[in-house]
């Protein structure tokens, strides 16, 4: 190996784990998309229906019956973003997770990006994480999303721009370590960072929602946002000390 060459590493499967609560309309598009995305690459996309009411069911039968590769995974009732990438990490199959948004504003098309970008830094990365451009939301979600960020950023020092991104890669071993508290999926980078490992960017870009309104909103986070941000706070001072760790072998032949 050459002086100074990162040893690449190649993921054998992607899990796909898409949140989504009555979505779908956007889902008949967006899976078509993420098979179109990955057809050079084994996959599977597990949906995680976060107690939808709508036609989800129906409309995942049928894309399964187009032979898509996806799961259903269904919470008996409405659960929360965080809850919902959860059970689809816990249910992947494959050694890398990406997640992306059920709504459709994220595009598949980045998905191949971030998983090269995890792949060409090797194992010293843990996560690589889209960052929006062209931003579509409302000017208060704009501005909320914002001022989130730059406080986020000066506390946590996690030199992220937008942790609001639906769009991440991470293996999957990781991912599921990683403390688990609802917002989780917002403090990612933090989160890797604590773990001694890197994070990588993506500029993405976000487009407008074809269906529907928001499921998973600005007024979800209020107070509990401040309390886990000072949370993840601490959960990064506890772990300042990161040792090299290896096995000793025994030398038997003594």
């Amino acid at each position: 190996m050459a002086p100074n060459t990162v040893p690449q590493r190649a993921f054998a499967l992607l899990s796909v784990v898409v949140p989504a609560r009555d979505e779908a309309e956007n889902l008949a598009v967006l899976l078509r998309e993420i098979e179109a995305a990955l057809s050079a690459r084994p996959h599977e996309i597990v949906v995680v229906d976060d107690g939808s009411t709508d036609a989800t069911a129906e409309t995942l039968a049928s894309l399964l019956a187009e032979g898509i590769p996806l799961r259903h995974i269904r919470h008996d009732r409405p659960a929360g973003q965080s809850r919902a990438i959860r059970s689809g990490v816990l249910s992947a199959s494959g050694d890398l997770v990406v997640t992306i948004d059920g709504d459709g504003q994220n595009d598949p098309a980045f998905i191949p990006a971030l998983v090269a970008a995890l792949e060409s830094t090797g194992a010293t990365a843990g996560l690589a994480a889209g960052q929006r451009t062209g931003r579509t939301d409302t000017r208060l979600k704009q501005l909320s999303s914002r001022f989130a960020n730059r406080l986020r950023t000066a506390i946590l020092k996690d030199a992220t721009r937008d942790t609001g991104c639906g769009l991440k890669a991470m293996p999957t071993e990781l991912f599921r370590r990683l403390p688990y508290f609802d917002g989780w999926h917002r403090y990612l980078p933090a989160l890797v960072l604590r773990e001694g490992l890197s994070v990588v960017h993506i500029d993405v870009k976000d487009r407008e929602r074809r269906f529907g309104r928001s499921n998973y909103g600005i007024f979800d986070r209020g107070l509990r946002g401040i309390l886990d941000l000072f949370g993840v706070w601490w959960l990064r001072r506890r772990a300042l000390v990161r040792p090299d760790v290896s096995e000793i072998v025994p030398d038997h032949s003594l």
